[in-house]
């Protein structure tokens, strides 16, 4: 079991890995060439809707999907109850949109968000239909055929947004790239899946998903309002071009930090609902999955922090520069936020979806009013807000993970800290290089190959445990090549 299980997780994390980074850096990329055209300004008008936007998927899912990957018998009822609620979710939340778009565009005193609303708000309707598919992918760890349909929708659409960005559509090139990726998502996931929900809803059904699905529903709209309400306080006390700085730093710490670790975590939640109520087992599993997110996410995050600002100027030129100092400060919050998410995870995994919606409210009651105290002081004091939430938030989660498993703050402190230390490292090495070379390309060259080479040496000569694990898992993969191989036994004898 616990063979097949390590093994499961393996091919689901790479494949989980491939999926999101291979169609994030499609999509960063596309969005890199377009934010070169467009302005900060016009990403600011996307940035004033997206808490609307985000808020419409937060309710499509409904708790729904992670309700049913945590179930441990599902049916064929399950599944198409919760797709006809999806879909009515989805064009109920884009006619409230359709006809509250007058007052968002008043309230920020912009008349073009009135038509972009409308437009760009299809998009709820379009993943609505997609949402049980995705579902049925997770439950199956098949994040090789969720790769399929995500690049293809990333590369399409990402084409029609820079074909429309020359064209000079402005800020609906966004919206034509948005549209387009949902839509074809939609089609691609009925494609592919072979899956078409039948004409049953069932009542029970509903209420055994919602009793668990509620409660996290509740969390979710909680915590995705929290995040997007940074959104409306900047763009309402601010200019559109600052909310577009702001939202294009969040994007950057969030690719190298968040989107990371949700990557793995995605793979982990349903691998580990299946040993729920085996704790040593859940245990070993988790203390080691805790431990590789912290091996490859800290370095990363960190070294993007330190060579944040000619990474800004060789990729999106100098316009965008004012972002920096957000990316810079934002990083240390989505790091911390990355090992909060980890410890939900095991929450969700032991059906504590009462103890989440608990920590969702007394968190973000925190949180907003830190918000608003900061929003006095400049978008910078709104970040460093930021950073202070998330080690409040990081605080409160592990206090449960030591309730559930024996395994709270200062245990994962102990198990993180040295990879950390290693990651302050190459990020010191980062800003030494900015410092003291003036080419930006020079610089970003030369902090790909230093940095990563100076870390995996420090974590050799600490010998830290995930180096040793990735090692073996890279030497038993089929793929490995013979000479990476050779060289992993001779570094590890004990991988012969």
């Amino acid at each position: 079991m616990a063979e097949n299980l390590k093994s499961q997780t393996v091919r689901g994390v790479w494949w989980s890995f491939l999926e999101r980074y291979s169609t994030q850096g499609v999509s960063f990329l596309i969005t890199l060439f377009m934010a070169r055209i467009l302005s900060p300004g016009e990403y600011g008008l996307i940035g004033m809707i997206a808490i609307f936007m985000a808020l419409g998927q937060v309710f499509i899912d409904g708790g729904f999907a992670n309700a049913l990957i945590q179930k441990e018998t599902r049916t064929e009822t399950d599944f198409s109850t919760v797709f006809w609620i999806n879909v009515s979710i989805g064009f109920l939340s884009y006619l409230i949109l359709f006809f509250a778009a007058p007052i968002i565009a008043s309230f920020y005193n912009e008349e073009i968000l009135i038509p972009i609303i409308k437009i760009y708000g299809l998009n709820l309707v379009l993943s609505s239909l997609a949402g049980v598919n995705k579902v049925k992918l997770v439950i199956d760890i098949n994040f090789r055929t969720q790769l399929k349909i995500s690049l293809i929708s990333a590369i399409t659409s990402g084409i029609t947004g820079i074909i429309c960005a020359l064209k000079g559509c402005g800020v609906w090139a966004i919206v034509a790239q948005s549209n387009v990726a949902a839509a074809l998502t939609a089609v691609l996931s009925f494609v592919f899946v072979k899956w078409k929900p039948s004409l049953t809803f069932s009542r029970e059904s509903f209420k055994s998903l919602f009793s668990f699905g509620s409660k996290l529903l509740v969390a979710q709209i909680i915590s995705t309002a929290y995040t997007y309400l940074y959104n409306i306080v900047i763009g309402k006390k601010y200019t559109k071009a600052e909310l577009g700085l702001y939202t294009k730093a969040g994007l950057f710490s969030q690719m190298v930090s968040t989107y990371l670790t949700s990557a793995m975590t995605r793979v982990s939640f349903p691998v580990l609902s299946r040993v729920q109520n085996e704790d040593d087992q859940l245990m070993g599993a988790y203390r080691k999955f805790i431990g590789m997110v912290a091996f490859i996410v800290f370095p990363i995050a960190l070294g993007v922090c330190g060579m944040a600002r000619p990474l800004i100027l060789s990729l999106i030129t100098e316009k965008w520069l004012g972002c920096v100092p957000f990316i810079q400060i934002l990083i240390f919050a989505y790091l911390c936020d990355g090992i909060t998410i980890v410890n939900l995870n095991l929450l969700y995994v032991k059906g504590k979806s009462n103890v989440v919606l608990r920590l969702e409210i007394i968190k973000k009651t925190i949180a907003i009013t830190m918000l608003f105290i900061a929003a006095r002081y400049g978008i910078k004091a709104i970040c460093c807000s930021q950073v202070i939430y998330a080690i409040i938030a990081l605080i409160l989660n592990t206090r449960n993970t030591k309730k559930l498993l024996n395994y709270g703050l200062l245990s994962q402190i102990k198990d993180l800290f040295p990879y950390f230390i290693c990651s302050l490292v190459i990020m010191a090495i980062a800003l030494g290089m900015d410092h003291l070379l003036n080419n930006s390309w020079i610089v970003l060259g030369l902090c790909i190959i230093i940095c990563p080479t100076v870390y995996l040496l420090l974590c050799y000569a600490f010998n830290l445990k995930a180096l040793n694990e990735m090692a073996s898992i890279i030497a038993s993969n089929q793929y490995c090549p013979g000479w990476l191989c050779r060289i992993l036994v001779k570094i590890y004898p004990e991988l012969k």
